[in-house]
C-alpha cells in the first residue's frame, strides 16, 4: 500500500505514469467513469478549501465512486479532542482511500502510519501540497510539452507557500531547470529549500525583489497570494500583501509563449485585466487538477482499467 504525502514518495518515472494516466483520461473520460464503482473517498478537511475539496470530490464522481468526510475539524471529532491516528483508524473502516487537509505540517504523515487504507496530502500547514505538486506538473507538461530545460519564475509568498516548496522539489528532479525566486527578502524560500534543495542538488537559482527585472526571462511565471493565515502579526501581513501585484504592464515584458499560474485563490496578486491574456493559464490548471487527481486515485488504489 502506497501513501502520497511528500511529491518525493514517487520517482520521475513514477509521476510520469500518472501524468500518462491523466493524460489518456483527458482523452477518453467515459472509458474511466466505472473505474472505482463500490469504492469510497474519505475526505478529511481540518481547515477551509473550495479546490482543493471539491476538485477531490469531482475527482472520485466521475469514476464512479462515492465520497463521504467533512469540511472543516470543527465538524468532526477532532472539536471533541480526538487524534488523527484514532480519526484515520476509524475512517479505515468506512472508506477505501482518504484525502487529508490539515493545518498542523505532518498529521498525514502521522495519519499513514495507523491508517488501513491509502492516505493522501491535501495540504499540511505551510509544509506540503503534493497533489497542487502534481496539477502543476500536468498543467506545464500539457501547455509547454516538457518538464525539463526551462526558467520557472515564483512569485509572492514564498516561505509559507506550500505549494512553491513542493513544486521546487519535483521540478529539480528534471534536467535543465533553473528557477527565478521573486519576493521581498520576508518572504524568500526557507533554508531548507534554498540550501538543502537546490543548492545541494547544483540546480542555479537566483534571488530578486523585482518582478519586472526578471519576467521576461521566464518559460513559467506561478503566482502566489501572500497568506494572512500563516502570519502571527497582522502588522507584518498588511506591509507584505501588496508586494507584487501582476498586471497588463508587468505581462508586456513577458514572453509571448511564457505561461501564467497561480494555486488559487486569488486575491489582489492577479490584476482582472490578466485573465483574459491567452498566457493566463490559471483556470485550465484547475480542470486538470481533477484529471490528475483521478490517475492517482486509481493508481493508489491499483485498479486495472479494461
Amino acid at each position: 500500500m502506497r501513501h502520497l504525502i511528500d511529491p518525493l514518495d514517487f520517482t520521475v518515472e513514477e509521476i510520469d505514469s500518472f501524468l500518462d494516466l491523466a493524460d489518456k483520461i483527458v482523452e477518453n473520460p467515459k472509458k474511466y467513469s466505472h473505474v472505482c464503482d463500490g469504492k469510497k473517498l474519505a475526505t478529511l478537511f481540518y481547515e477551509p478549501s473550495t479546490r482543493t475539496r471539491l476538485s477531490f470530490e469531482a475527482a472520485m464522481l466521475n469514476l464512479g465512486g462515492s465520497v463521504l468526510g467533512f469540511s472543516s475539524g470543527q465538524n468532526s471529532s477532532a472539536a471533541k479532542g480526538e487524534s488523527v491516528a484514532d480519526t484515520i483508524r476509524t475512517v479505515s473502516a468506512f472508506a477505501d482511500i482518504a484525502a487529508m487537509r490539515h493545518p498542523k505540517e505532518g498529521a498525514p504523515l502521522v495519519a499513514s502510519m495507523f491508517s488501513r487504507i491509502p492516505v493522501i496530502n491535501a495540504g499540511d500547514g505551510g509544509h506540503q501540497h503534493p497533489t497542487q505538486t502534481l496539477t502543476d506538473l500536468m498543467t506545464i507538461r500539457s501547455l509547454k510539452g516538457r518538464l525539463g530545460d526551462m526558467t520557472v519564475g515564483l512569485c509572492g509568498d514564498l516561505k509559507f507557500g506550500r505549494t512553491t516548496h513542493s513544486l521546487i522539489k519535483s521540478l529539480a528532479r528534471y534536467k535543465g531547470i533553473r528557477f527565478v525566486l521573486v519576493a521581498p527578502e520576508e518572504l524568500q524560500v526557507p533554508d531548507y529549500i534554498s540550501e538543502g534543495v537546490l543548492k545541494a542538488n547544483g540546480i542555479p537559482f537566483k534571488m530578486v525583489t523585482r518582478l519586472e527585472d526578471v519576467i521576461g526571462e521566464l518559460d513559467v511565471l506561478y503566482m502566489t497570494r501572500v497568506q494572512r493565515e500563516r502570519f502571527f502579526n497582522e502588522e507584518d501581513y498588511i506591509r507584505l500583501k501588496d508586494s507584487y501585484i501582476l498586471n497588463a504592464a508587468k505581462m508586456e515584458l513577458a514572453r509571448e509563449d511564457m505561461i501564467v499560474l497561480h494555486p488559487l485563490p486569488r486575491v489582489n496578486e492577479i490584476a482582472g485585466e490578466v485573465d483574459s491574456d491567452p498566457r493566463a493559464q490559471y483556470f485550465n490548471q484547475v480542470q486538470y487538477g481533477v484529471y490528475i487527481r483521478m490517475a492517482l486515485i486509481i493508481k493508489l488504489l491499483e485498479l486495472e482499467v479494461d
